[in-house]
């Protein structure tokens, strides 16, 4: 089932940039404190929330829970909110990424503090690592400069940011990864003019919306360390290939088709 039996090619994995290439290989020297404690660190910059129909504890007799693992039932499921929280509650998830506005020394560390605190960070070497990351996420992500540009643009907390499921730069390979267009990718809308599989993203309101899980962004959104550029995820628009001759099965298709017509 794996890629359709070949029918299917990903792309390759991009190299990471540094410090996130050296703490994955182990030449950094903070790379022990980041492995052993990997999910965690990504807890810390993911921007959706996870959930799943049912969630089971490992709990004891008396009720109390003997470790960290659960296990789920059901469906899993992705949640994002707002770009800022309702007033007097604290940021989280995606916008831990707008605490203190703009990139100063001081909204930096009020970054760390939120991301370390909820995730139960303290050491110094975890928090010097969360300051890294933080840096190099909102200096390489492509979905959080969209944010940002787009930001200043939602006139009241009506107007929202739609990132279309299937679009991609023009010209380009639906699978090829470009640092995208913001009219591309995303665009400013007010009401509720969108269709199912779109993320609609609003300035500050308290629902949670979930993301369909053929949304090209699902993946990147939930896992910003794998997909640090957000490089796009699974989609249902994936081409496919011959896997012993590398050609597009829509080309031999189209080619097949033609054929016949001349032939005919």
């Amino acid at each position: 089932m794996c890629c359709a039996s070949g029918k299917v090619q990903l792309p390759e994995i991009e190299t990471p940039p540094v410090p996130l290439n050296g703490l994955l290989i182990g030449t950094d020297p903070d790379s022990n404190v980041f492995l052993k404690s990997i999910r965690t660190f990504n807890s810390c910059f993911q921007m959706t929330s996870f959930g799943a129909t049912e969630i089971v504890q490992n709990t004891n007799a008396n009720g109390q829970q003997y470790n960290f693992t659960f296990k789920i039932r059901g469906q899993v499921y992705h949640k994002i909110g707002s770009l800022l929280p309702m007033p007097n509650e604290p940021h989280k998830f995606l916008q831990i990424y707008f605490m203190g506005g703009e990139d100063s020394g001081s909204a930096l560390a009020n970054r760390v503090d939120a991301r370390c605190g909820y995730n139960n960070l303290d050491s110094f070497f975890a928090r010097r690592i969360v300051s890294e990351l933080d840096a190099l996420l909102n200096e390489h992500n492509e979905l959080l400069k969209i944010f940002k540009s787009h930001m200043h643009k939602l006139e009241s907390d009506n107007h929202a940011i739609v990132i279309n499921p299937d679009k991609t730069p023009a010209g380009e390979h639906i699978r090829r990864f470009n640092a995208p267009v913001a009219d591309d990718v995303a665009g400013i809308m007010f009401g509720d003019r969108t269709s199912a599989r779109e993320i609609v993203i609003r300035m500050r309101n308290n629902n949670l919306q979930f993301i369909a899980d053929t949304h090209r962004s699902y993946d990147a959104l939930q896992y910003p360390l794998i997909f640090w550029k957000r490089q796009d995820g699974y989609s249902i628009n994936i081409k496919q290939r011959d896997p012993v001759s590398g050609t597009s099965l829509i080309m031999n298709l189209i080619i097949t088709l033609l054929t016949k017509q001349l032939n005919y």
